[in-house]
């Protein structure tokens, strides 16, 4: 098993490539770093030599190279890399595969109302709802994850083979979850049905808080500052053409802006 991380080396992916360092250190697994290589905007407008192209490639590699190399000797941790001309949005799948890879980390970019109505990579890729992705924010850094907050819109239904990431994540990361439901009415736990849930989290300290609120993401952060959780997980469903039109995903409403990392995990 690998984790991959992908890196532009921007403020917020420099971030996540050490958030990501440290989770390979303490799943004890191999870390491999990506970067699609882009030709500089300055250079693009010129006629470039298939040579000079070339060596620019080359000297992305070798920065790359030496990241890997630092975290290695840093971390104590195996490390490979892949730079491509092709998007992480194409690469992704293959390089997920080839590497077996648990899941993509990727830098968070602050909240802002322009990333709400378009969206940005991170949220693009918990959209393909293919892989779990794991957003990290520019401030967020890993000092344990001992409380992890699951929500759901569902208690039910959740395959068991979906609900198993969860546990094998919460359990070598030795956290308590807590499921967080939000309804517009307030429900006695005993009266929703949560069998699945215990089941595919068994052997796990689960706790399970019901709360009543029509806005789900605003009841989601509060929840979030009281539970002082590390990290908040969600699973997206996947929906039809036309629903799908209309429907503004709470998790990629979420990953536009959190202060604690977010692992969105697809429903399968």
């Amino acid at each position: 098993m690998s984790i991959l991380v992908a890196t532009n080396f921007s403020k917020t992916s420099e971030n996540a490539v050490e958030y990501a360092a440290c989770l390979a250190k303490e799943f004890k697994t191999r870390l491999i770093l990506f970067n699609a290589f882009k030709i500089p905007i300055h250079a693009s407008n010129a006629r470039l030599s298939a040579s000079f192209v070339e060596n620019l490639m080359n000297k992305n590699k070798n920065k790359l190279k030496e990241i890997a190399l630092g975290l290695k000797r840093k971390f104590s941790i195996e490390t490979e890399t892949e730079c491509s001309f092709v998007g992480l949005d194409q690469e992704a799948d293959r390089l997920m595969q080839a590497y077996d890879c648990r899941f993509l980390v990727i830098g968070m970019s602050s909240k802002s109302m322009e990333q709400n109505l378009l969206g940005n990579p991170t949220t693009t890729l918990i959209s393909m709802k293919r892989f779990p992705v794991l957003a990290i924010p520019v401030n967020a850094k890993f000092t344990g994850i001992k409380r992890i907050l699951f929500a759901c819109d569902l208690l039910q239904d959740i395959p068991l083979k979906t609900l198993a990431k969860l546990r094998r994540i919460a359990a070598d990361l030795k956290s308590e979850v807590t499921v967080f439901y939000a309804d517009q009415k307030i429900s006695e736990l005993d009266d929703i049905p949560h069998d699945s849930i215990d089941k595919g989290l068994e052997n796990l300290t689960l706790l399970y808080k019901n709360v009543e609120s029509n806005k789900v993401i605003e009841a989601l952060e509060k929840e979030i500052t009281r539970s002082k959780s590390e990290l908040l997980v969600m699973m997206p469903k996947k929906y039809g053409f036309w629903e799908s039109l209309v429907h503004k995903s709470k998790t990629r409403v979420m990953a536009s802006g959190l202060n604690i990392p977010l692992l969105s995990i697809p429903i399968e």
